[in-house]
Formats: structure tokens, C-alpha cells, sequence
């Protein structure tokens, strides 16, 4: 168990404050929703393929569109990306309420990169991954570290005192209590980022791409959402991506009623010259794994729910925040060494006293 123990605090030492990072911006995250106070940002969506394509359309004019994210239930606009990094945000009447030369001009997606990527791209991600596989190593060796001291519980949500001691049983009982969420928490991100790791736990993907021949039509956002819709009738218009490179296609993604993603994993390519529909991928149609997989941001991100799991997810985020700079503070504060008290300015001020 000692041994348990110094590995437990030493990598919890370096980690600790990176997985303090991820579990805070993702509780902020959960809420976004709530605190981007723009007009319109709370208006009830109304899905109106004609409005909604002439607002990408005439986006696209503007300048070159990397993607259109349509409004939802939790925020009521639609966002506009450009490839070279600028955006806007949109009403659904085509209003343009907010834009930006750069995602550090917007919290949200500054807070989303961070969390995600830590700025830093694909490199970013596997970072984060390593540390929610750190972080799913911390609450199994916690678990059987607590164990032995289990007679010493109490429910402590702070420190008695900002104190290597105190925080180290604040750190231990806060653990056990949050152990479930974060297992889950964490557990659901690492199967996100490696892709490996989820296929040989949950099996691989097979989700059907069904080719199709159609002749040229037009190739206006507009139209081409409107048969997108006649595709699918049921799901709802999640998002529109532009090709960055000649020849590839304009992806439309579409969500129907039984997926719990919120942005859907039904796509539908079509040609960005001709505007002909080249390919369907309809995620219920795949087999078990599809169904597994496409649970497992919902659930990570609280999209899924309601309320209750956000709440959970949230206490899960904050938690991790707690437990990983508070441990971080503890560690390192036992290690500064404590300066010895020198001569007082009264003892030093004193005359010697004569006999």
C-alpha cells in the first residue's frame, strides 16, 4: 500500500492541476446555454428549411463558409464558421446579433478548444485522453487507499483548513463520494478520443454508406437542405460543412428522433458542383457498437437527461477540479521548505543587558 500510496501522490502531483483544468471548463460547458446572453440565443427553434437556406446562402456569398451549426434547444442560433477562423452568430430571421475575427473573442469557444484540445490540436486530444486515463487510475487506487481509513470518514466538502493534512482527508473522503460520476465522466471521454481503446472494448463500428446516382440539380444551400429534409422528414437539420478542398463533398448532418446526439450522426454528401446527392449514412442502421458509441458524448457532455444528468455531470466537473488543485497545493506545500524565524526587531533592537 506504500508503494500504491507514493505513486498515487506523485503522479496525482503533476496531473492534478491538468485534470483540475478539464473538470472545471467542462462544468462551465454543461451551461453554456444558459449564460451566452445574446438576442435570440433563448428564442424556441422553428425549422424553416427556405429561411435557413438562404441564410447559409447568403453567408456563402459573403465570404467562404467552413460550416453552419443550426439553432437548438439550447441555444437558439445559428453559427456561422469561416475557414479562416472568424464567425457570427445568427437569428433564425437571419439577424446577424454577434461576430468574431477569432475564438478568443468568444468564451465558449475558447473554453471548448481548451477542454478538448488544449490548444494544441490533435496533440492536444491525446493529452487530455492520457489524463482521463490518469484520472480513471486515481479513483481505483483512491478507492483502495480509502479502504484502509475508511473508520476516518466524514463528508467534507472543504478543508477544514488550508493544510496538507486536512486537505488530504477532505481529497480522500470527496473521492469515494464522487468516485461514480467521475468514472463515469472520465471514462466515457477516453473512449471518445482513442478510438482503438473503444473498438476493443465495445467492438467496432459498422455504419452502412449507401452510394447513390443522381443527376446534377441545384446546388444552393437551399435546395439542397430542402431534399436533405425529404430524405428524412423526421430528423432535424443539424449542420452544413463545406468542402476546404476541390472535389470533396458539402455534408449535411441531420439528427433523427432516436439518436441522442445532439448535432445527429446521419450524414448525407453531395456533389459541391452539381448539388447530386452522393452517399447516406444512417447511423440506425448500424450494428450494436454504432448504437453504443453514439451514446457516448451525449452522456459525457449531459446532453442527454435532462436536468438530473446535468446537475450530476456538473458535481462530477467541479469535483474533479477540487480534488486536482487542491491535491496539487497539498503535495507541493509539504515539500516547500519552512524558513526558520530569525531574530525578532525587538530582540535585535534590545541593548545587552549588563551584570
Amino acid at each position: 500500500m506504500k508503494l500504491l500510496s507514493a505513486i498515487h501522490r506523485w503522479t496525482g502531483a503533476f496531473l492534478g492541476l491538468l485534470l483540475a483544468i478539464l473538470g472545471l471548463t467542462g462544468a462551465i460547458l454543461l451551461w453554456e446555454g444558459a449564460w451566452i446572453g445574446l438576442p435570440g440565443a433563448h428564442d424556441r427553434v422553428v425549422e424553416n428549411t427556405a429561411v435557413i437556406g438562404a441564410i447559409v446562402d447568403r453567408a456563402e456569398a459573403q465570404g467562404k463558409l467552413s460550416r453552419v451549426s443550426f439553432a437548438n434547444d439550447e441555444i437558439g442560433l445559428h453559427q456561422l464558421t469561416y475557414s479562416d477562423g472568424s464567425g457570427a452568430y445568427v437569428t433564425q430571421a437571419g439577424q446577424v446579433v454577434d461576430q468574431w475575427r477569432t475564438q478568443w473573442e468568444r468564451p465558449e469557444l475558447w473554453l471548448f478548444d481548451l477542454h478538448h484540445h488544449l490548444f494544441a490540436g490533435e496533440t492536444g486530444e491525446t493529452v487530455t485522453g492520457i489524463a482521463a486515463i490518469a484520472g480513471l487510475l486515481f479513483v481505483i487506487t483512491g478507492t483502495l487507499l480509502w479502504w484502509r481509513s475508511r473508520s476516518t470518514f466524514r463528508v467534507r466538502l472543504w478543508p477544514k483548513r488550508m493544510a496538507p493534512g486536512p486537505i488530504v482527508a477532505q481529497h480522500r473522503d470527496l473521492g469515494i463520494l464522487v468516485a461514480p460520476l467521475l468514472l463515469l465522466s472520465l471514462g466515457t471521454g477516453v473512449l471518445m478520443v482513442f478510438n482503438p481503446l473503444r473498438a476493443a472494448i465495445v467492438g467496432r463500428e459498422m455504419r452502412p454508406k449507401v452510394s447513390v446516382s443522381e443527376t446534377a440539380h441545384d446546388a444552393s444551400a437551399q435546395a439542397i437542405l430542402e431534399r436533405a429534409k425529404q430524405r428524412f422528414p423526421n430528423a432535424e437539420l443539424r449542420r452544413i460543412s463545406f468542402p476546404a478542398k476541390p472535389g470533396r463533398p458539402i455534408l449535411v448532418r441531420m439528427r433523427q428522433p432516436a439518436e441522442w446526439t445532439p448535432n445527429g450522426r446521419t450524414q448525407l454528401a453531395f456533389d459541391a458542383r452539381t448539388g447530386a446527392l452522393r452517399s447516406i449514412e444512417d447511423p440506425l442502421r448500424g450494428n450494436r457498437t454504432t448504437a453504443i458509441t453514439e451514446k457516448l458524448y451525449p452522456i459525457h457532455a449531459a446532453k442527454a437527461g435532462g436536468l438530473a444528468t446535468k446537475l450530476l455531470m456538473t458535481v462530477s466537473g467541479l469535483a474533479l477540479f477540487l480534488l486536482g488543485s487542491l491535491a496539487t497545493y497539498a503535495f507541493w506545500a509539504r515539500r516547500t521548505p519552512k524558513r526558520r524565524p530569525g531574530p525578532s526587531a525587538i530582540s535585535r533592537a534590545e541593548p545587552p543587558v549588563s551584570v
